[in-house]
């Protein structure tokens, strides 16, 4: 086994307990396990009051005329649909319905119908939102109980306008039910609904805190612009209409409760779990001294003292010198003069060598087969050339190495002008060893073909 082989072995064995380390992190905090590993849906039911104002400043078309024209409650709730998409950001569906009030707080009868106040029923009001969560991480903390939120949004509300001739909501002046068109175009006549359509846009903040594993109180406050300028009724003016709710109400997260709600999920919180975890921390350590005692065992399977590259522990033969050739043991490799192919003076050729399993003539053999081949042709003698192969391999690859290497002798006789049909070539594999295929010095000797004449 050499340093390579350890070095194979080495890292296939880290890689196994790395394996084995992280299937059982995964099991335990699925750092990584995507959103099925968390409930992500949730219902809320809510429920406020409004106000004909807004915190950023400005006036209602129906309250700019009169300067005494002051806020008043209205009712308003509703539910909400929310898919949470990761710890930042979700989409909700909202519906809510409810009023709006205002009134004259000096009592007089002013404006374009002498109203003193007015009361805007919200038939319905539906809105697609997208909320961004805010303070969804608390480097402090494992789990999140408290979540801060804005949201922004695009909708459509159903509402109607009722304005009164004093500040009670008594005696009404301005009624435009049963006439709306209907349509999103404001219009206050030509048609027979109850209710006109207004467009809006919600933008709001809000807070929740996490009561249970399913439910959370939630508290919040929205800011609703709309394209409507009736949406006090009729006025002087041409503000478009605006309204905020405040609102309280409780969420329920959807799901199996073995699973943690995205909602308060914390992202980071997986990498408390080695502080948190003993079990975890334990199976830590134990790795870690795993990994010391195997990088012990490859620093003693590598050490090769004599730099043979063959490592301490597999080496038969220490002690061998700097730059000695060696085989897988360690121990010197004895390579062998090579035979002479000369010929002996009773006209016997010595055998014709070759490398391990080739069947290419080498240079040194040309000269022999030159005379060879002069010989043949003066004489017009016949010669048998018998092919051998030492024993690794299979006995038929080695039968067919040995005829290649009696027909390559051949053609090359052939082509130095002697008559095919005087060369005979066969090959008989391993058969009729000259020397022990024990050693490698007698293999070599085995890899030839024989010269009969």
């Amino acid at each position: 086994m050499n340093y390579s082989t350890i070095k194979k072995t080495a890292i296939a064995a880290s890689l196994v307990a790395a394996l084995g380390y992280a299937e059982n992190a995964q099991a335990q905090a699925q750092v990584f396990g995507g959103r099925s590993q968390y409930r992500t849906w949730s219902i809320g039911v809510q429920g406020g009051i409004t106000t004909p104002n807004v915190i950023v400043g400005g006036s209602n078309a129906f309250g700019q005329q009169v300067g005494y024209f002051k806020n008043k409650v209205g009712e308003y709730y509703g539910l909400t649909v929310r898919k949470q998409f990761s710890h930042l950001f979700g989409l909700e569906v909202e519906g809510n319905r409810g009023s709006i009030k205002t009134f004259n707080s000096n009592g007089a009868a002013e404006g374009k119908n002498n109203a003193s106040s007015v009361k805007t029923d919200v038939n319905w009001a539906a809105s697609l939102n997208g909320v961004f969560q805010l303070g969804t991480i608390d480097f402090l903390r494992r789990e999140n109980a408290v979540n801060f939120y804005a949201k922004v949004g695009f909708g459509v509300l159903a509402n109607n306008p009722v304005q009164y001739g004093d500040k009670d909501f008594n005696n009404v002046v301005y009624n435009n039910k049963g006439n709306w068109n209907g349509e999103l175009s404001g219009e206050r006549t030509g048609g027979d609904k109850d209710y006109k359509l207004a467009t809006y846009v919600p933008v709001g903040v809000g807070v929740k805190f996490k009561l249970s594993e399913v439910v959370a109180l939630n508290l919040g406050y929205t800011m609703n612009f709309t394209d409507d300028n009736l949406l006090y009724g009729s006025a002087r003016t041409d503000y478009k209409g605006k309204f905020s709710n405040v609102y309280g109400g409780l969420e329920f997260t959807l799901g199996s409760r073995s699973k943690e709600s995205l909602t308060f999920a914390n992202p980071v919180s997986n990498l408390y779990d080695e502080l948190k975890d003993p079990s975890l921390r334990n199976e830590v350590e134990a790795l870690k001294q795993r990994v010391s005692s195997l990088e012990s065992t490859v620093d003693q399977l590598s050490k090769d003292s004599d730099g043979d590259g063959v490592s301490d522990k597999f080496d038969k033969c220490p002690g061998t010198p700097a730059g000695t050739v060696v085989d897988g043991s360690g121990c010197p490799i004895k390579f062998p003069e090579p035979v002479k192919e000369t010929i002996v003076a009773n006209g016997y050729y010595a055998p014709i060598q070759f490398e391990f399993d080739s069947s290419v003539l080498k240079t040194e053999s040309y000269s022999t087969l030159d005379k060879l081949a002069k010989e043949l042709r003066d004489s017009k003698s016949s010669v048998a050339l018998n092919g051998y192969a030492s024993s690794e391999g299979s006995d038929a690859y080695n039968l067919n190495l040995s005829k290649d290497r009696a027909n390559a002798v051949k053609q090359y006789l052939v082509n130095a002008g002697v008559a095919a049909s005087s060369i005979s070539a066969k090959g008989f594999g391993e058969a009729n060893p000259v020397a022990t295929n024990a050693t490698e010095e007698g293999r070599i000797q085995n890899r030839r073909v024989e010269i009969k004449k």
